[in-house]
């Protein structure tokens, strides 16, 4: 464990803690919308505030990061301790638009705080979990007598991360040897609920293709031609239905080659989480479960690969009846990827898969988005160990693991630093990210800021 006293950072946290809602409340005041052209002043706006606040914090080294969409903050405070570890902390200043109209109760971006709550947009995603390691970093050097980080710290703060984050990868590429680190904390996630503290593991990665059939160069009579010429919409119905087989297993060839399989560990501790079927169809406003047979719900979301269809079309859709042979069919498919997985291979298998199926007569053509790789950390990682010892110590329980089922940037770190994936956040769903409303809950921000002050010197400790 580290040698951080627990209550001084408790103390020196809560004699901080009016300041720092006042600052946080102060940037989520600057509606930084990413997908919002008139927004682009202010996104820049709150990058120029984050990096002049963490100067402020006491980081040497405050930086923003061009992009030919908008900034990014880098920032860097050295330890001490040349042999220290590096760790790199992630995550993002956009925000997803918002209106008084869409539903709030006040204006978005005039932060209220309520019953314990802070609510305006970017309180909970992701400038809530952004903002409380500079306190985090003070508290840290506060209760250890220390003049810099335990660990060698790092912070890369992108601004388009809610535009899906066009070219973050290739300002990581470009920024690699800067960025180097030997452990990466993504702070834009979070926990099950109020009183299940977890961490989570990893993130899905996803593969996203378009398959588009042509037969006829127009659409022809049914009557005069139907059944003597292939019917693309035909040919693309049988392919779909082919994706998966009886038992809800994706049915493309060498799809499953090279996936990391759940531990008997990790399933005993996904069962421990207070998991309601019932509520959760509600929340996926859904009336029964479905997926690969023999996984839970849970192991299907977050660590099985899956195979959807996100939209299929073609031929005649209005009123009426049109007796026609479509000249077109098009389905969108999406593959969400766990680790072991290669998206390029995996693109390759739908692609090999897919002409398989394609009959004599009908023109394809399969057009694939660019990929996101999975990313996990295993259990037994001495840094994913260490974050939930700090955790522990802030709230004063035990802490459980979940994963991601979604996909994010944090896998593109991984694979251009090559060095593992760590998520801190407390977040927890009802903070109503995208939403109407969103929130933090102000006593689980500060335990955010317990967290990071003890982590530090429990990565010092872990990764030596």
């Amino acid at each position: 464990m580290s040698d951080t006293p627990d209550s001084a950072v408790r103390t020196y946290t809560e004699q901080h803690r009016a300041a720092f809602l006042d600052d946080l409340a102060e940037w989520l005041r600057i509606p930084s919308v990413s997908a919002q052209p008139e927004h682009d002043g202010d996104v820049r706006r709150s990058a120029e505030w984050l990096s002049g606040k963490l100067a402020d914090t006491g980081f040497p080294v405050t930086e923003i990061w061009e992009t030919p969409g908008a900034p990014a903050v880098f920032a860097e405070w050295p330890s001490e301790d040349p042999d220290a570890p590096v760790v790199l902390v992630y995550g993002h200043h956009d925000v997803q638009p918002a209106a008084r109209e869409d539903g709030w109760s006040t204006d978005p971006f005039e932060p209220v705080i309520r019953d314990g709550r802070m609510y305006g947009r970017g309180a909970a995603d992701d400038k809530g979990q952004v903002f409380f390691h500079t306190l985090g970093v003070r508290a840290h050097l506060a209760a250890t007598g220390r003049t810099a980080p335990a660990v060698h710290l790092k912070l890369l703060v992108e601004g388009e991360e809610e535009s899906g984050s066009p070219h973050f990868r290739a300002l990581a590429e470009e920024r690699s040897a800067r960025l180097a680190a030997d452990v990466v904390i993504v702070s834009d996630t979070g926990m099950w609920d109020e009183n299940t503290p977890t961490v989570c593991t990893g993130m899905r990665g996803l593969a996203e293709c378009e398959i588009e059939l042509h037969g006829p160069d127009q659409d022809i009579h049914s009557g005069s031609f139907g059944g003597a010429v292939p019917n693309p919409a035909t040919a693309l119905a049988r392919l779909v239905a082919a994706l998966h087989d009886t038992d809800g297993r994706v049915a493309v060839p060498g799809f499953y080659d090279g996936v990391t399989e759940l531990t008997e560990t990790e399933r005993a501790l996904f069962a421990e989480l207070p998991f309601d079927e019932d509520t959760w169809l509600r929340t996926a406003s859904s009336r029964a479960t479905a997926g690969e047979a023999g996984y839970s719900t849970l192991e299907r979301v977050w660590a099985r690969p899956t195979a959807e269809v996100n939209g299929i079309g073609g031929g005649y859709q209005g009123a009426g009846s049109k007796t026609v042979i479509p000249s077109s069919a098009l389905a969108k498919l999406s593959f969400r990827l766990v680790a072991g997985q290669d998206p390029e291979r995996i693109q390759e298998a739908v692609r090999a898969w897919a002409e398989s199926r394609v009959p004599a007569g009908v023109r394809h053509r399969i057009t694939f988005a660019p990929a996101t790789r999975p990313c996990l950390t295993p259990l037994d990682h001495p840094a994913l160990q260490a974050v939930a010892r700090a955790m522990g110590r802030a709230f004063g329980t035990k802490i459980l693991f979940t994963r991601e089922g979604g996909s994010g940037p944090a896998a593109d770190l991984q694979d251009v630093l090559g060095a593992p994936v760590l998520f801190l956040g407390i977040s927890v769903p009802s903070d109503g990210w995208h939403g109407p409303d969103e929130k933090v809950e102000l006593d689980l921000l500060l335990k955010g800021v317990e967290t990071t002050a003890h982590l530090w010197g429990e990565l010092a400790d872990a990764l030596r």
